[in-house]
């Protein structure tokens, strides 16, 4: 660990000692290290923009220009005025709302003699909800299974505690290859990963044929659903696992608002789960404890913003055609998006292709992998997408 990474955790750890003794123990015996993946994600991308203050299109990290909701917005001044008081109330209230929507029906009595849900779990943005299900399933010897590529934060996170971790390659079309996922699944994993749909390929697993999935490998491990950019889908009821959460298959469904709903700097997550999952993961998180009031009155707002949901789809599916558009006149091919990104091969070094496109003020993230040289490209405005077109038209 580096020096900084090493501040950063230490630092974390030393606030934990006001949080009470259960969660200092836990989060303590986990690792420093997992203290310092919380901030991991945000280790390149900010050094990037650090080093670049001209960048006039920053698409690579997958945020949402549009937003937040005028309604959020609203909400969150105007929690202000009593943001001295902790904001137990609309935590209450939110987690209440994500058990109504999502049909969650089992409650307990809180300290305060409140009912709350015992099948959600709130988090600042699903990172630490993330880290909390990498130290449950990967310290004592835990083996994560998942595909590869795919996102890494829980991977990491559990390798970090000690977990092994078995890939199974995309199909031809780098969509999750669920047949091969069950066929891999054995005694020896404790937890089996899906971001869907997947980062950093922007694609979605058939609804129906997912669904069948988890019902019958949730029988032999649980299965952890990053369901991140779910909203992007044609039709984010049906292509989402959270029903299965209701019926009582033990399947984790994990969502943020830094996408759709563009929380990336007001930090919202939650995780719904069987009881016995939540109250595992809550050993090594704050949970709503780490949100603050203005943000959750934000979320609230914005989570039955239905307007501004549609309206940020549909900005986000004309900058995109945009720029399907862009790489077809050059001659480039791309992978079709379910996202709020786009993945597209490059025919140079990937990390050359993104200093070139730095240079010139526009910000994106190089992949490689199945010996091909990639890049990602967040959705923007249209002015961003323009810049984009400018600079890639320089380079192809």
């Amino acid at each position: 660990m580096n020096r900084r990474n090493w501040l950063k955790s230490s630092a974390l750890l030393a606030g934990g000692l006001s949080l009470g003794s259960a969660f200092k123990a836990n989060f303590a015996q986990a690792s420093n290290r997992v203290a310092a993946r919380l901030y991991a994600p945000y280790d390149d991308e900010a050094a990037m923009i650090m080093a670049r203050p001209e960048l006039k299109a920053r698409l690579l990290a997958n945020e949402n220009p549009f937003g937040p909701s005028k309604a959020a917005r609203e909400a969150l001044i105007g929690e202000l005025d009593t943001s001295f008081r902790y904001g137990f109330d609309n935590s209450m209230k939110f987690a209440k709302l994500l058990a109504e929507r999502y049909g969650l029906t089992e409650m307990e009595e809180s300290m305060w003699g409140m009912s709350r849900p015992k099948q959600v779990m709130l988090g600042a943005g699903s990172t630490e909800l993330l880290m909390a299900a990498s130290v449950v399933y990967g310290q004592n010897g835990g083996k994560i299974l998942s595909a590869d590529p795919t996102y890494m934060s829980l991977v990491r996170s559990a390798q970090d505690v000690g977990a092994e971790w078995d890939t199974v390659p995309l199909t031809k079309d780098f969509v999750h290859d669920l047949d091969r996922l069950a066929d891999a699944v054995s005694d020896e994993h404790s937890l089996v990963y899906l971001c869907n749909p997947n980062n950093p390929t922007a694609t979605t697993c058939d609804p129906d044929e997912l669904r069948a999935f988890c019902k019958e490998v949730s029988k032999k491990k649980p299965i952890f659903i990053d369901e991140a950019y779910i909203d992007y889908t044609p039709d984010p009821d049906k292509y989402s696992m959270a029903d299965l959460v209701a019926e009582g298959y033990n399947v984790i469904v994990t969502r943020t608002f830094s996408k759709l709903h563009a929380f990336a700097g007001l930090r919202i997550g939650y995780s719904l789960a069987q009881p016995d999952v939540i109250e595992q993961m809550s050993k090594y998180s704050n949970g709503a404890g780490n949100i603050s009031s203005p943000s959750m009155a934000a979320a609230l707002a914005s989570f039955q913003d239905e307007e501004y949901q549609t309206y940020a789809k549909e900005m986000n599916q004309k900058s995109k055609d945009f720029l399907y558009k862009t790489l077809e006149d050059a001659g480039y091919e791309y992978i079709p998006s379910h996202t709020n990104f786009v993945l597209f091969p490059v025919r140079m070094d990937s990390k050359r292709f993104t200093q070139e496109m730095m240079k010139r003020g526009v910000g994106v993230r190089p992949w490689s992998f199945y010996n091909q040289e990639w890049c990602r490209v967040s959705i923007g405005t249209m002015e961003d997408m323009e810049y984009f077109a400018s600079a890639f038209s320089e380079l192809s």
